[in-house]
């Protein structure tokens, strides 16, 4: 049978969960549904999910000497107290635990990678490897939708290609020039460097082309490409799993706030049970800025009241937000705080730090541009926002809030202070 399409198609991959439970040959599944017998074995393999799941009566459990053990009582949870390791669902015993060897399933490793089939499926406690085609296809759709955005360019080379052609365009040359006499330095299309001078690429804007300027520009919202790795284990889905595991743990929802268009940002970082907001400045909207603002912030704080103040961050697939592990760690590789990404589309999943730059836009609306701003007057911004008292917080200010719990220095370290409530000002003429 020959080739249908080039990619697999839902019912396929339903055809293929079927093949798998009923023990077929990675070959076998090939011929019923017309395709080579790798791009079945990759499919598999790469879109498998993995469970941490146990079994019947058995929960979850992954280390090698379960058997043997006898330990108990290790979780700080007062309902896992005198109860053995053995049977704890809380699966925090692994993280307090100096004997813990993690145990992986052999049969992973090789063909059909997946437990579908397995006869010791119902009595594992191990984390098992699944093929469902719903969330393949849901993973397939997610690729497919990221390969056709944003721009194939990252950062550096950006700004490699933007200190030659910007110049010149500025002089009057015309991009068609430049691609032709500079073609050993750009090594890319005509096109293509229309596309990113249109897109805001590069310092020059289209206004900076006689001919270009008379053409009407299509409203196309274009970043650089992001790998979707980064999100591996840091989904939505993997954000309530970990908040459930940790009772009370501290959010802080991370977005940006544009200005205009390839000029400075504003980074927000929204503490959601205090509803105060840290608000920084960054010169473009790229993960580079993002990278350089936090870590500013980190050696303002210091490492441990950094991982104090920001347990878990979450925020949005914004290009600018592709770098997670520099969120993360710190200079050392220590690890201080764990990043988690809204489902695509989704921004009401951190819905109080879109509530709560609805304030922060009465003061600059939108359209406006921050390129004139400095950090101080994002502060004193920052500052009114803050010192605004809610009727949720029963008509306290989220800085006074955030002042009895974390304390005034805190407040001081940044360079904030607690506006009195009829001298805060909501309005453009604050920053006017």
């Amino acid at each position: 049978m020959g080739i249908k399409h080039a990619h697999l198609t839902e019912e396929e991959r339903y055809a293929i969960k079927n093949g798998l439970e009923s023990g077929d040959s990675f070959k076998a599944i090939a011929r019923a549904v017309g395709k080579d017998c790798t791009t079945i074995s990759k499919e598999v393999k790469n879109r498998r999910v993995f469970q941490k799941k146990g079994c019947l009566g058995q929960a979850f459990n992954d280390c090698a000497g379960r058997f043997g053990c006898s330990a108990g009582g290790l979780c700080p949870d007062r309902h896992c107290r005198g109860r053995s390791c053995r049977t704890c669902t809380k699966q925090r015993c692994f993280d307090m635990c100096s004997e813990y060897r993690r145990e992986f399933c052999e049969l992973l490793k090789k063909a059909p990678y997946v437990c579908n089939h397995c006869a010791k499926r119902q009595r594992c406690s191990l984390e098992k490897a699944i093929y469902m085609p719903v969330s393949a296809q849901k993973e397939y759709r997610q690729t497919l939708s990221g390969s056709r955005s944003g721009f194939n360019v990252d950062e550096g080379e950006a700004k490699r290609l933007d200190g030659i052609v910007t110049p010149l365009l500025l002089k009057g040359h015309s991009l068609h020039n430049i691609c032709v006499n500079n073609a050993d330095r750009i090594m890319l299309s005509e096109r293509t460097m229309y596309n990113y001078v249109g897109g805001s690429l590069f310092r020059a804007r289209n206004i900076d082309m006689p001919r270009s300027v008379r053409f009407r520009m299509r409203k196309k919202k274009q970043t650089f490409k992001v790998d979707s790795a980064c999100y591996d284990g840091r989904a939505y889905a993997d954000y309530l799993a970990y908040c459930a595991e940790r009772p009370g743990v501290g959010v802080v929802e991370m977005d940006t706030v544009h200005g205009r268009m390839g000029g400075k940002a504003i980074l927000t970082l929204h503490f959601v049970d205090l509803h105060c907001m840290l608000m920084l400045l960054i010169d473009e909207l790229t993960a580079r800025a993002v990278k350089d603002a936090i870590a500013r912030l980190r050696h303002t704080l210091g490492a441990e009241l950094y991982a104090k103040l920001f347990p878990v961050i979450l925020t949005d697939r914004g290009s600018e937000f592709s770098d997670p592990k520099a969120i993360e760690f710190d200079e050392e590789g220590e690890c201080l705080t764990r990043v988690f990404y809204c489902d695509p589309q989704q921004s009401q999943q951190k819905g109080a730090a879109e509530n709560n730059h609805s304030m922060l836009r009465r003061i600059v609306p939108k359209g406006s541009s921050f390129d004139l701003f400095e950090q101080s007057d994002v502060t004193e911004i920052m500052n009114n926002v803050n010192s605004y008292g809610r009727p949720s917080l029963n008509e306290c200010s989220p800085y006074s809030l955030f002042a009895s719990t974390f304390g005034e220095g805190i407040l001081k370290k940044l360079g904030a202070e607690i506006i009195p409530p009829d001298n805060v000002i909501l309005n453009p003429t604050l920053i006017k």
